[in-house]
């Protein structure tokens, strides 16, 4: 018997159901796609930090918190390279989403190719210039991500430390506004947004790990976004 795609591949990572949250299956392409990057690493960051994989230092200042490889590891090979970069060398939670943020759009969009999530077309202009279409694969799996996120952030309702870890970071990535055509843009889900991003919710050992990779990407957005503007 030929096993599913569900037995091949690892359980969804949540650099999975955040990239899949930001597919607009009308328009065939991701929501911030010139941002991704920092809450895709932010996104692996509190999941190590969630799997207990890590530990976090957080004396001083928040953008100074240090992330160090804690036990034996993830299983993911996804988690897993990233978790042994750290533990070759502890570094700043800014500097460490920033040091694998760039690579990961491609595989985790292969493996939501793979799980049928989304359907990945390749093709030439004049058979010279080659093109890619983004359309919905069917699965119905991103509803399933979307349902309690729109209800946390809508409904005030407490979320589960994965859903509240997406909730920050389409928050601290500024996708969220972008978001309206799934979760309904008010001034309440701002704040909500933002006590998602601040740790203001369920245990604190949980919050305080996304609250450090959410204040990462929020610092790295404005970093990137100084740069940008001093240079025009």
């Amino acid at each position: 018997m030929t096993p599913s795609r569900d037995d091949v591949l690892p359980e969804p990572t949540l650099a999975e159901d955040f990239l899949l949250l930001l597919f607009d299956a009308r328009r065939g392409s991701m929501r911030g796609e010139g941002r991704l990057r920092l809450p895709l690493g932010g996104a692996v960051l509190s999941q190590l930090a969630l799997q207990e994989h890590v530990e976090l230092d957080d004396r001083g200042a928040w953008k100074g918190t240090t992330v160090r490889a804690f036990g034996a590891g993830p299983e993911d090979p996804l988690l897993r390279e990233a978790w042994t970069r750290l533990e070759r060398k502890p570094m700043k939670a800014q500097s460490f989403l920033g040091a694998i943020g760039p690579k990961l759009r491609s595989p985790v969009l292969d493996r939501l190719v793979e799980r049928g999530d989304i359907d990945r077309t390749r093709g030439r202009v004049l058979r010279i210039f080659p093109t890619t279409r983004l359309s919905d694969g069917g699965s119905g799996r991103r509803a399933t991500v979307l349902a309690p996120v729109r209800t946390a952030l809508v409904d005030g309702i407490e979320p589960q430390p994965r859903d509240a870890v997406l909730a920050a970071l389409l928050s601290a990535s500024s996708t969220l506004p972008n978001m309206k055509d799934d979760i309904p843009w008010s001034k309440e889900v701002q704040r909500r947004g933002k006590a998602f991003e601040e740790g203001d919710w369920g245990a604190q050992a949980v919050t305080r790990a996304v609250a450090a990779a959410a204040a990462a990407v929020t610092a790295a957005l404005v970093a990137t976004t100084a740069a940008v503007t001093s240079a025009t």
